[in-house]
């Protein structure tokens, strides 16, 4: 997938937009932008990436994303023929910083905005309400808006089922600075359950092997290899957790080519077996 930076536009005098969008069903970019995005799909099913997060998205599925995050909503690989949509609002990227959040009754919106770097992915009944309350919000204008916004976070605040996703945070100025990274994070995706050669994703650097390593663990504190390990098992424990394929289809899936070198490397991240770590879901 393509990763790509995104300029929000906000109109002057707004800090921020809301609006309906409609997926094309086609092979999505991953992109990035300067706003903060809450991502609330009305319809439709698909691949999520936040990060190095990937998991399966449908109907109610609702996310707050921080700046700078890598992020996309695939939906070209289901057969799901509705047409996908989703109301999106985008925040001011100056908001967070504004005297709006000095008032004290706010502190723990901009502290929620905080944790947002990596992603937030809520849950429960309170989705319900707010999907009422945004399908309002893209209708109104001016002061209107603003008040509905306010109650969307007061019932983000509310939820204590909720899901940190990416394991990377995105500093403010990662996607631009960090080019030579952005390539290995796109070839790593895209190779994810084809292979992944570390020789390869040196080469997309013009690097030795060795150059290579020893500049990838300076930029992410990681090795590549623990990188590719930590994304195929988060993406195998979403699969445990969230279908009904077997085992050694989530191994195949994830990029394993045996078994028993699944299970070992499963285990020796998530302290489970992969049919104990589903047991727990089920």
């Amino acid at each position: 997938m393509e990763l790509v930076f995104d300029r929000i536009h906000v109109p002057h005098r707004h800090s921020f937009i809301a609006r309906k969008h409609f997926h094309d069903v086609t092979p999505s970019r991953i992109h990035f932008h300067n706003n903060y995005e809450l991502n609330f799909v009305i319809s439709g099913s698909g691949k999520r990436i936040v990060g190095n997060s990937i998991s399966g998205f449908e109907d109610g599925d609702l996310v707050l994303l921080g700046p700078e995050l890598p992020h996309c909503w695939d939906t070209s690989e289901l057969a799901d023929t509705r047409q996908p949509a989703s109301i999106v609002i985008h925040f001011y990227e100056g908001l967070i910083s504004s005297d709006f959040f000095n008032i004290p009754e706010l502190e723990e919106v901009e502290a929620l905005l905080k944790k947002a770097n990596v992603g937030i992915w809520f849950k429960g009944e309170k989705i319900a309400e707010i999907q009422s309350i945004l399908e309002r919000l893209i209708h109104l204008s001016g002061l209107e808006s603003y008040i509905e916004l306010l109650k969307v976070f007061s019932l983000l605040l509310q939820i204590e089922d909720y899901e940190f996703l990416s394991d990377v945070a995105y500093s403010a100025s990662y996607a631009r600075d960090h080019e030579k990274i952005n390539l290995v994070y796109e070839y790593v995706f895209k190779n994810l359950e084809t292979g992944i050669r570390q020789d390869e994703a040196a080469a997309l650097l013009h690097m030795t092997p060795g150059a290579f390593c020893r500049y990838f663990k300076k930029k992410t504190s990681r090795t590549f290899m623990e990188y590719v390990k930590q994304v195929r098992i988060r993406l195998a424990a979403k699969m445990l957790a969230e279908t009904e394929k077997p085992i050694s289809q989530i191994c195949y899936e994830s990029g394993y080519n045996n078994i028993a070198n699944f299970n070992h490397q499963f285990r020796s991240v998530m302290q489970k077996t992969p049919s104990d770590y589903r047991k727990v879901f089920r």
